[in-house]
């Protein structure tokens, strides 16, 4: 992870998966790792997560509580596959907004079941909901929106999972349209995450998705990788069913029958301040010059990232 982040250099970046722990010891270990590559980000933001975070309810059906399933978002322990922003820009703390506590049925036309165990107190983020308020060398601000859903598969016919992942891009739909209780500053913004939702080719409902993708709010980049491409080509098996430009993909995940193969789930989205200059995913193997002749992207995720200038 450390030398992708030194490769592309970035100037903000989420992190996914990164376990919370009050004393920072996780993401102290890996700004040290930067840092003796030569790259320092001076600026970080993390919270507790849900994930793991215990509820005295069966949430997933399975007879007994307090397992993984069981927690307001899916881990075992507290602070488990956490969020962290590292950025060069300043971080306000006052004017950040941890919407990690925001109840599921609150959402506006959230589709959670009211007679689920625990659905007076089920929150809504897997994970985590961020607006980060970064401070620009001019005086202004900049919003960073950060979360991390749920996959939308691994329950039943319920759909649970299924619709969580739809309300948590919903979210952000009803905060910029101003249909919350609190309403996003003003200003240039730019949302960052895993919405573990590739409109093209996901299970789920991804109608959410698409609309925080057809220009409203944000635009779109849409980053590239030809190693992504490649890999779809030669890995086969459910890439071949799929619909979806496998140059997009940002996700490489089992290829078999009945697996989801490789997907566009992680996003870069600018609000329409910003002039797009640059867009790319870097893989693993991009770095690895012995793997240069193979088509295999390595590990999971792609690296996504947008050059931005503001127009202003």
């Amino acid at each position: 992870m450390a030398d992708m982040i030194v490769a592309v250099r970035p100037d903000v970046i989420l992190l996914l998966d990164v376990d919370f722990d009050a004393s920072g010891a996780t993401l102290g270990a890996l700004l040290q790792q930067l840092s003796q590559r030569g790259f320092d980000l001076p600026y970080h933001f993390s919270a507790m997560p849900n994930a793991g975070l215990q509820i005295a309810f069966d949430l997933d059906g399975d007879g007994r509580t307090r397992g993984p399933g069981d927690a307001q978002g899916f881990g075992s322990y507290a602070g488990q596959g956490g969020m962290a922003l590292l950025s060069r820009l300043p971080i306000d703390t006052g004017a950040t907004r941890d919407f990690t506590g925001f109840l599921w049925r609150e959402l506006p036309g959230a589709l959670s079941d009211a007679r689920a165990p625990g659905a007076g107190g089920q929150r809504l983020s897997s994970v985590g909901h961020w607006d980060v308020a970064l401070k620009l060398p001019n005086g202004g601000q900049v919003s960073v929106l950060a979360f991390h859903a749920t996959p939308p598969v691994f329950d039943g016919p319920e759909d649970r999972n299924g619709r969580r992942n739809h309300d948590e891009a919903a979210f952000w739909l009803a905060y910029l349209d101003g249909r919350l209780s609190q309403v996003p500053r003003g200003g240039p913004r730019v949302l960052l995450g895993d919405s573990n939702m590739d409109i093209a080719d996901s299970d789920g409902r991804s109608a959410a998705m698409a609309a925080l993708l057809d220009g409203r709010h944000l635009a779109d980049p849409r980053p590239r990788s030809n190693t992504g491409a490649n890999a779809a080509l030669a890995e086969g098996g459910a890439n071949t069913a799929h619909r979806g430009d496998p140059s997009l993909d940002t996700a490489n995940w089992e290829d078999r029958p009945n697996r989801p193969g490789n997907l566009r789930v992680d996003y870069v989205l600018p609000s329409r301040d910003w002039v797009v200059a640059d867009a790319g995913i870097l893989w693993a193997s991009d770095l690895d010059a012995a793997a240069s002749g193979s088509e295999r992207l390595g590990p999971h995720h792609g690296l996504v990232w947008v050059d931005l200038v503001l127009d202003r």
